[in-house]
């Protein structure tokens, strides 16, 4: 009996959490309810299966508990009856498990003719955002164009690519009640684009592109996550999607730099770079600061002094660092040149050696040398080399 009552009592409690939890779907900021609804159904019969099946089994404990002088039942191993009922409820249950997903899905990737284009662009640990220019059309890519000045890969030769859109930073806008085709690649692992209020996610798997479509239907600013785990890096690699009106959409996206335009601000600040000093402060200082952020290496090392996948950068110029073999080196220009070019060939004692190489051109590698010698000494080392000095 008392198995029977927690069984009972199990499926009461459950049924009563369901109906008065506080933790249910968020309001939707998109037009995928019909996610929700099949998420629902699959809830609903699922649960039904989870009462019956425990109801059932109370009934079962009670009704045929062992008593003194009860004969134990006959050996039945056939049951044809029961077979057929068992096999025809379990192929309902499934069909109706089964076709409300495969209505929404066949929607889910059945783009409409106005859809707004955006591409989605993953590389350990930072998302890209590229929409197409006044022609309404992406320009041709291909990877052997991908360099440090060119993430995408557009092909500089194609004309529809030099007016591409690209969005700097981590952040995209786009229009209320506009449609949306989000077109994804990856760069290097399997990442996941995903926006969970707008109830829409897809895996962008390496070499081939990726697509779903959804339209914004209320305004905010949503945090993108990567639904995929794709390196020590993961948790940081974050973005934002900024659902707004049109005008304000409009505002954003004029503002935003063409490929073209790009291309040659990048050349102008290169060579302001290379006339910079090789100490480094001013423009090449603040060139390595830009390239931390667009390269991802914020996502594994601070400027604080906290702890993150890899050693802060907070004082890392000029300390000496232990090594898993054993030895010590000095973090001076050489250290820093030689470890982000090779990333392997030397471990951090403490630290996985997980950092990928980062194609970096020799003055992007420089500015971004100047940016962490920028960043300060340890302060005892400091102080012990300026007491030497004197």
């Amino acid at each position: 009996m008392t198995i029977a009552v927690v069984l009972l009592l199990i499926v009461v409690a459950s049924v009563a959490f369901h109906v008065v939890n506080p933790w249910w779907t968020t309001p939707l900021a998109s037009n995928w309810q019909p996610m929700d609804d099949t998420l629902t159904i699959t809830l609903v019969i699922t649960g039904l299966f989870f009462v019956v099946i425990n109801v059932f089994l109370a009934y079962t404990v009670v009704r045929f508990r062992h008593r003194e002088g009860r004969r134990v039942a006959p050996h039945a191993p056939e049951g044809r009856a029961l077979e057929r009922w068992l096999i025809g409820g379990t192929t309902v249950g499934i069909m109706a498990l089964l076709a409300p997903g495969l209505v929404v899905y066949a929607n889910y990737v059945r783009t409409p003719h106005d859809a707004l284009v955006l591409e989605v662009l993953g590389q350990q640990w930072q998302w890209r955002f590229r929409l197409p220019g006044a022609d309404g059309k992406l320009g041709a890519t291909d990877a052997r164009f991908v360099s440090a000045a060119n993430p995408f890969g557009l092909d500089p030769a194609d004309p529809a690519g030099q007016d591409d859109l690209l969005a700097p930073g981590d952040e995209v806008h786009l229009p209320i009640g506009q449609p949306v085709l989000v077109l994804m690649r990856s760069h290097d692992v399997l990442h996941d684009f995903f926006v969970p209020p707008i109830r829409a996610r897809m895996n962008i798997v390496p070499g081939q592109v990726s697509r779903f479509w959804f339209t914004p239907t209320v305004a905010g600013r949503y945090e993108a996550l990567c639904a995929q785990l794709c390196g020590v890096g993961h948790p940081n690699m974050r973005g934002y999607v900024v659902v707004e009106d049109a005008a304000a959409y409009g505002a954003w996206r004029t503002a935003l730099p063409t490929f073209a335009v790009m291309q040659q601000a990048r050349a102008a600040q290169a060579a302001q770079a290379a006339q910079a000093p090789a100490g480094g402060g001013g423009a090449r200082v603040d060139q390595g600061r830009a390239l931390a952020d667009a390269k991802g290496c914020v996502a594994c090392h601070t400027i604080d002094g906290s702890a993150r996948v890899g050693p802060t950068w907070k004082g890392l110029y000029g300390k000496h660092e232990s090594m898993a073999d054993g030895s010590t080196a000095l973090v001076d220009e050489a250290y820093l040149r030689s470890f982000i070019r090779d990333p392997q060939a030397r471990h951090v004692k403490g630290f996985p050696p997980v950092m990928p190489k980062v194609d970096l051109s020799d003055e992007e590698l420089a500015a971004l040398v100047a940016y962490i010698q920028s960043l300060g000494s340890p302060p005892a080392q400091a102080a012990t080399e300026q007491k030497a000095a004197r």
